[in-house]
């Protein structure tokens, strides 16, 4: 009888602390509830990063990896693509890493596929960051496999802003139609407001492309390599990925410091 009794008091325990206490792990805290912390970690991102020309791109929701043999669930990345000189990759990664929220306890440490950035947003959400080609950074927040909940809604875009203009003239200076954006993506600033990335896809230029954009660029260019070309103009930070076809044309506003 007290056996019975026992097992009834601990059943009641581990409801009411289920009921209330916050998420002890990753398990317990589902994609929906993720959400907001992960937006906000990839504007933390952005705002670090501000030495080098970034690219927000669109939000990853992979389903089907499995909670437990019983749970399927789902995992969220969000990235931050960020162009720098050539040569200065590693600096600008520490420099995000110093740049970022101390809870996160942010650092660069040295492997042998090179310098890798690791952090803790919290909330069981990592931040993760490496060097995928000469002058190109990829930053990203993931949730890891969790309940899907609600879902992720994704962000809200909002109107459109100086980014589309200078998008448009980079199209235009390709000789490509300023229509059919491929994607509009947005993530809260630590200090208020929003970055914001709007992607096209460019046709092919009758000239090279960077000779196409450089009148654009108003003096040095941030990144000019064969594959990559990345400048900053009134604000707004282009990076068109030439090793795409076609052309992959971004134009991003990014954090006030």
């Amino acid at each position: 009888m007290a056996t019975v009794a026992w097992t009834v008091l601990l059943a009641g325990f581990t409801w009411v602390s289920a009921r209330d206490d916050p998420p002890t792990v990753r398990e317990q805290r589902t994609l929906s509830q993720a959400g907001p912390l992960v937006d906000g970690a990839i504007g933390e991102l952005v705002a670090a990063s501000d030495a080098g020309v970034p690219a927000l791109a669109p939000p990853e929701v992979d389903r089907g990896c499995r909670i437990s043999p019983f749970a399927e669930g789902a995992t969220l990345v969000r990235a931050v693509e960020v162009a720098v000189p050539v040569g200065e990759e590693r600096v600008l990664l520490e420099q995000v890493a110093d740049r970022l929220p101390a809870r996160w306890r942010a650092g660069v440490r040295l492997t042998p596929d090179g310098p890798r950035l690791r952090a803790d947003a919290g909330e069981f959400v990592t931040v993760a960051g490496r060097v995928v080609a000469d002058g190109r950074l990829r930053l990203t927040v993931d949730t890891g496999c969790r309940p899907v909940g609600d879902g992720y809604p994704g962000d809200a875009t909002g109107p459109d802003g100086p980014e589309a203009s200078a998008l448009a003239e980079a199209l235009g200076a390709l000789g490509s139609p300023a229509t059919d954006r491929q994607a509009v993506v947005s993530a809260p600033c630590p200090n208020g407001g929003a970055a914001r990335t709007v992607r096209s896809a460019a046709g092919s230029a009758s000239t090279s492309p960077p000779a196409a954009l450089a009148p654009l660029a108003v003096g040095t260019p941030v990144v000019a390599t064969p594959e990559l070309y990345a400048y900053r103009r009134d604000g707004v930070a282009v990076l068109a990925d030439l090793e795409q076809d076609p052309i992959l044309l971004s134009a991003t506003t990014g954090c006030a410091g």
